[in-house]
């Protein structure tokens, strides 16, 4: 009996060839696969075993910065409360002080101005009418100036 080889058996042999050739490349992956897998495994697990405990401590942390930050928070709220209390106290007493200082202001402008014009004119009603003009004036002035200062 005479074996008989046909291009049909050839064909054969070459797809059988190249299956086992593709098996084998395909299995070789798989390997290397699994063994990116395993590599990728270990890292999360060495990851989560080291970086739970620090995220513990800055938790903690965190905790215990914003309890500082409470006590500064109610440090500075401490601070502006002083702070406009200074500050109604002043412009109480600056208030107060106002009309006083205007007045004794005026009247030395008054008086130095009636002085002079006593000197130059010698006429003691030119010299009252002069220092009411500018002890007027004077105020006026040191009313402009203070409303500047205070914003208004």
């Amino acid at each position: 009996m005479p074996l008989a080889f046909t291009w049909g058996n050839l064909a054969d042999l070459a797809v059988t060839i190249f299956l086992i050739a593709v098996g084998l490349t395909l299995a070789y992956l798989f390997l290397r696969l699994a063994e990116t897998f395993v590599r990728v495994s270990t890292f999360v697990r060495r990851t989560e075993s080291e970086l739970l405990p620090v995220l513990n401590k800055v938790g903690g942390t965190v905790d215990r910065v914003n309890g500082q930050l409470d006590k500064v928070d109610r440090i500075t709220d401490s601070a502006v409360d002083a702070v406009e209390a200074v500050d109604s106290g002043v412009r109480t007493v600056s208030a107060t002080v106002r009309k006083p200082v205007q007045k004794l202001a005026g009247f030395a402008a008054g008086v130095s101005y009636g002085a002079s014009s006593l000197r130059t004119n010698r006429s003691w009603r030119g010299a009252v009418q002069a220092g009411k003009d500018a002890a007027v004036r004077r105020e006026q002035d040191l009313e402009e100036e203070l409303g500047e200062r205070d914003g208004g």
